[in-house]
């Protein structure tokens, strides 16, 4: 039997989902520096992760009619760049979370750098494309990612 790697997934931890990645050829343009697209990519990369490790199966939902979170608006504030070969770690932290929406905080860092950093507001749709309550328990999963950020920190 042949064993196949698993793909990578991140941890939460102290209310914070850390998601690690590495930033290959792909992501940079042709003086090794970080797209600025690329940066959304990996927001999206980590809040699926995080979706998933908070137990929520955005696809049963989907195909059950239930519905799905969808971006709403995204702040983004570039800092410093990456470059090929970086290890890169997106932070996730809540801000706010309600019946319809939720807002995260979402920050790309090289060690202690910050290279960027987004206020994304998502919110749960049916599949007629409007707003919806989402399930309580999807909610409450995310709740557990208030007010993670150290004091000081905005």
């Amino acid at each position: 039997m042949t064993a196949y790697p698993q793909p990578s997934c991140g941890v939460i931890e102290d209310s914070t989902h850390r998601f690690a990645l590495r930033v290959f050829y792909e992501d940079t343009d042709a003086g090794g520096v970080v797209y600025h697209a690329n940066y959304l990519r990996w927001f999206e990369r980590a809040r699926s992760d995080l979706v998933e490790l908070l137990g929520i199966d955005q696809r049963a939902a989907l195909e059950s009619g239930e519905g799905l979170y969808t971006v709403a608006e995204v702040t983004i504030r570039y800092l410093s760049p990456a470059r090929l070969g970086d290890t890169v770690r997106v932070e996730t932290t809540a801000d706010q979370v309600g019946r319809v929406r939720c807002t995260l905080r979402q920050t790309a860092l090289r060690g202690d750098v910050r290279l960027a950093e987004a206020t994304v507001k998502v919110g749960f749709i049916g599949p007629d494309g409007r707003p919806r309550r989402q399930p309580a328990a999807w909610q409450a999963a995310f709740a557990l990612l208030l007010n993670a950020r150290p004091e000081g920190q905005e």
